[in-house]
């Protein structure tokens, strides 16, 4: 029997924070505050204190007394016998705000689906999260194969090695994203991830020359990837749709075809959004 392909997100090693220096301009408490929510996002359902603790490189009390103050605002709560920490209903809501300008999601999900449902392959939704330098995956709408791309809401997709990443850097100049690199690093997923500065700078050119970017197995063995960005009314990239699916379906004769598709969602949803290119 067939069993899904599933992208695996690679997590790199947490520094602690006695290591990390303080940016200068940051309150402490309120960066440790964020940085445990962040943990506990990670997580995906829960974890303990004394694991948040370690990762943050803070005393349990430390540790503990943080979590208190945002489990009084409603940002976490404590789940089972053990008092694990998980996400509260509040973060969800503060979060959620980032859409509401525009209702980006009401708009944009009809495509998924559509590009879905022509293409056959599921169609992912990422914004650039520009704290990070990282794509980020905001909705989803998967194809109906035994065998597709899963991958969660909320995963972090590398700049370098996945298709949403690549459109986003293939906005930036040259100096830019030799600046990204000298700062970020290229982690290597895959014996096909794009290691020097030099093939990943002719990768993008490519981009830009085709309009979509194309991951090859460069995140996750199996798995292909093209993608589009989205541009807001000043002509920045801030989305981008992206078709994934098993190297079995997307073929090399598939490529240009998934590419012209997404690329066509992208600008009508540009034109739709407000936005130009």
């Amino acid at each position: 029997m067939a069993t899904p392909v599933t992208a695996k997100r690679g997590k790199k090693p947490r520094g602690t924070a006695a290591q990390a220096a303080q940016p200068v301009g940051q309150v402490q408490s309120l960066t440790r505050g964020l940085k445990l929510l962040e943990s506990i996002a990670e997580s995906h359902g829960s974890i303990a204190l004394t694991e948040l603790a370690q990762q943050a490189g803070l005393p349990n009390s430390t540790t503990h007394r943080l979590l208190t103050t945002m489990q009084q605002l409603g940002f976490v709560r404590q789940v089972g016998d053990l008092g694990y920490w998980t996400i509260g209903a509040h973060a969800f809501v503060v979060g959620s705000s980032f859409m509401q300008s525009r209702n980006l999601l009401a708009m944009v999900h009809p495509w998924l689906r559509k590009l879905m449902e022509t293409s056959g392959e599921t169609v992912n939704l990422a914004v650039l999260d520009l704290s990070d330098h990282q794509a980020v995956i905001i909705d989803q709408v998967q194809c109906t194969q035994l065998m597709r791309m899963s991958a969660p809401i909320g995963g972090k997709l590398p700049m370098h090695a996945s298709g949403a990443g690549k459109a986003f850097l293939a906005n930036l100049s040259e100096e830019q994203v030799t600046e990204l690199l000298h700062r970020k690093g290229l982690h290597n997923y895959t014996p096909k991830t794009l290691m020097s500065p030099q093939s990943l700078k002719a990768d993008l050119a490519q981009v830009r020359k085709t309009g979509y970017s194309f991951d090859d197995e460069e995140h996750a063995l199996g798995l292909r990837c093209v993608a589009a960005c989205i541009y807001d009314e000043h002509h920045q990239p801030f989305a981008a749709l992206s078709i994934s699916g098993p190297i079995s379906r997307v073929t090399d004769d598939r490529v240009t075809e998934l590419g012209a598709l997404v690329i066509k969602a992208a600008k009508e949803i540009t034109r739709e959004y407000g936005g130009s290119h």
